[in-house]
C-alpha cells in the first residue's frame, strides 16, 4: 500500500489538498486526511507537500511499432520503448498503424501493445490504417472491436491527404457505422480516428456524416486538427457540434503552435471538454516540396505531450484543470475508459503523475507501481 499525503490534486478538476491511498493497482481512497495506524500492513508513506498530482496521461495516438516509410524502407521510424513512454508521463496509450499497412501489420501492433502492457503500462489499439478498404485482423473492423479485447475502435483512416486512398463519403459512413456497432456490442466506445492532411476538403466529409446519418458526432475523432488555421477553424465548429478534436502536440508553426491553437479554441468558445491531445509518438514528421518529394524526415516524440501541457498553462494562461483534462479525462471519455482511467477517485486505476510547482514531472506511477520516482527511472523495457 502507498499513502500519499498533503498533495494538491487535480482530478483533473481542482480538488485542493488531499491524501491518496493506493492498494495494489487501484486508488481505494481520496480524503482530506487519511491515517493508518496498523502494523499489519506494509505501507509506504510519501509526503507530497507543495506537489501537484494529476492522473497519468492517456496518449490516444501512438505509432508503437513505428511509422513512416514515405521515403523508402530506410525511412521507417523505430518502435516505441517503455522508458520513453514513462518519461513522457504516459500511463495509458492507444497504438495505431499509419501510412504503411503492407510491411507493418495489425498482428504486430497487437503483439507490441500486449508487450508494453506486460512491461507495466496500460495499452490498447485501433484496427485499420490509412487505407480504405480497411485492413483488419478478423473479417472486418466490427469483429475486431467485439472479439479482441485490446481493440477499442478504428483508425487512423486518412482523409484530405495525398497518402490516403481517397475514400468516398459512403465508404466512410460504412466505416464509422462498423465502429459504432462494434462498440455497442462490446461495451466499448467504438470511435473512429481520422488522420487529416492539408488537403482542400479538410473535414467536410465528417460534417456530411454527422448531417446525413444518425451517428453521434462523438464517434468521429479528427486528429492533427492544429495543422493549419483553416483546419483548426473547421475543427472548432466540429467540436461545437459535439465531436472530439485531437491536437497533435508536436505539430505547428511559429504562427500556430499547439498552445496557441488551444488558446484560440478557448477564445472562440469551443467546449474544452471536446478537445484531446496526443503525441503521434514515433510517427514520421515528413516534409515535402511542391513536387511531392520528401525533403525532411524526423520521428515525433512522446514527451512533446507534457511540454505542450506545461507551455499552455504558463504561456497561454489556460487554467491547469482544462489543460490536464485534454490528456486525461477527455481522451478517457472519448475512448470509453472513464472513470477507470483519467481520474483520481475511489476505484480508479492508480495511474498518477507527481509534478513540482513548475509543472515538471517528478514521479510516474502506473498500475500502482512507481515507474519513475524523483526523476529517476526505475523500470525499463525488456531489451533496453
Amino acid at each position: 500500500m502507498i499513502l500519499i499525503k498533503n498533495a494538491t490534486i487535480y482530478n483533473p478538476d481542482f480538488m485542493g489538498i488531499n491524501d491518496i491511498l493506493v492498494a495494489g493497482d487501484k486508488i481505494i481512497s481520496v480524503e482530506q486526511n487519511i491515517e493508518l495506524n496498523t502494523n499489519a500492513l506494509e505501507i509506504e508513506i510519501i509526503d507530497a507537500n507543495d506537489k501537484i498530482i494529476i492522473p497519468g496521461y492517456i496518449d490516444q495516438h501512438v505509432h508503437v511499432i513505428g511509422g513512416g516509410g514515405e521515403d523508402g524502407p530506410h525511412s521507417r521510424t523505430p518502435e516505441v520503448v517503455l522508458s520513453n513512454v514513462i518519461k513522457a508521463g504516459v500511463t495509458t496509450l492507444i497504438g495505431v498503424l499509419g501510412t504503411d499497412a503492407t510491411t507493418r501489420h495489425l498482428e504486430s501492433l497487437l503483439a507490441k501493445v500486449q508487450g508494453l502492457e506486460k512491461e507495466g503500462v496500460t495499452t490498447y489499439m485501433l484496427t485499420g490504417a490509412y487505407e480504405v478498404p480497411l485492413v483488419t485482423i478478423l473479417e472486418d473492423a466490427r469483429r475486431d472491436i467485439i472479439l479482441i479485447d485490446k481493440v477499442l475502435g478504428i483508425g487512423e483512416v486518412a482523409i484530405s491527404d495525398h497518402r490516403s486512398s481517397q475514400p468516398t463519403l459512403d465508404e466512410l459512413k460504412r466505416i464509422v457505422t462498423q465502429g459504432r456497432l462494434g462498440g455497442m456490442l462490446s461495451g466499448k466506445a467504438g470511435a473512429t480516428q481520422f488522420h487529416v492532411g492539408d488537403g482542400k476538403s479538410g473535414i467536410s466529409m465528417l460534417f456530411d456524416i454527422i448531417h446525413e446519418t444518425e451517428i453521434p458526432p462523438n464517434h468521429l475523432i479528427p486528429t492533427h486538427i492544429n495543422r493549419s488555421h483553416k483546419l483548426l477553424k473547421e475543427g472548432m465548429e466540429f467540436a461545437k457540434l459535439g465531436g472530439y478534436i485531437d491536437m497533435t502536440a508536436c505539430m505547428g508553426s511559429s504562427e500556430l503552435t499547439t498552445p496557441i491553437a488551444i488558446r484560440l479554441c478557448k477564445e472562440n468558445n469551443v467546449p474544452m471538454t471536446q478537445i484531446t491531445m496526443s503525441s503521434d509518438g514515433n510517427g514520421s514528421m515528413t516534409k515535402y516540396d511542391d513536387k511531392g518529394k520528401v525533403t525532411g524526415l524526423t520521428a515525433a516524440k512522446m514527451d512533446t505531450l507534457h511540454q505542450v501541457v506545461k507551455d499552455t498553462i504558463l504561456s497561454e494562461k489556460i487554467p491547469p484543470e482544462e489543460v490536464f483534462a485534454m490528456c486525461t479525462k477527455n481522451p478517457a471519455q472519448a475512448n470509453g475508459l472513464w472513470p477507470q482511467k483519467g481520474a483520481i477517485a475511489k476505484d480508479s486505476d492508480a495511474d498518477l503523475l507527481i509534478l513540482d510547482k513548475n509543472y515538471d514531472i517528478l514521479s510516474v506511477m502506473a498500475k500502482g507501481k512507481f515507474m519513475l520516482k524523483n526523476k529517476q527511472l526505475l523500470v525499463k523495457g525488456t531489451f533496453e
